[in-house]
């Protein structure tokens, strides 16, 4: 049990940082060595996870970002973003920091890739979801 509590709780971003799990917190902290490197190694992995989507879809013209991180930290798509340029995605430092908690480019016009930050509607997804649940009980009652 305490096994499966260290690989899914004090793991990843927070075992690699040593401070935290939350992204705004390790910007802010960003100068130290493992928050740094906790940072880099997100958004390596967010860069492979692109590629893979890239190679088996052949030709994408957008990427989004959505979520907590993705809405809301700017740091974090910039350095998802850097390593992107061979693929056509020219970055737009200022529309990026813009870009929080809101829906918006963050490439520059004329970009081959585009990125996208498209805040997600989660109250709206669960509301959905529940409501598609009790038409389906109330068709299999009648």
């Amino acid at each position: 049990m305490a096994t499966s509590r260290y690989c899914c709780k004090k793991s990843g971003l927070l075992g690699v940082s040593g401070r935290s799990e939350d992204t705004r917190e390790l910007v802010a902290h960003q100068s130290e060595e493992r928050v740094n490197l906790a940072l880099e190694m997100f958004a390596y992995r967010v860069r492979k996870c692109i590629g893979s989507y890239l190679a088996a879809a052949g030709k994408i013209s957008a990427i989004v970002f959505a979520g907590g991180i993705g809405e809301n930290t700017p740091e974090v798509r910039r350095r998802i973003c850097e390593g992107l340029e061979w693929l056509g995605l020219d970055f737009d430092t200022d529309r990026n920091l813009a870009t929080i908690d809101c829906e918006g480019e963050i490439t520059r016009d004329g970009s081959r890739l585009h990125a996208f930050v498209i805040p997600t509607e989660e109250g709206l997804m669960i509301a959905h979801q529940a409501l598609l649940c009790s038409e389906t009980r109330l068709f299999f009652k009648a």
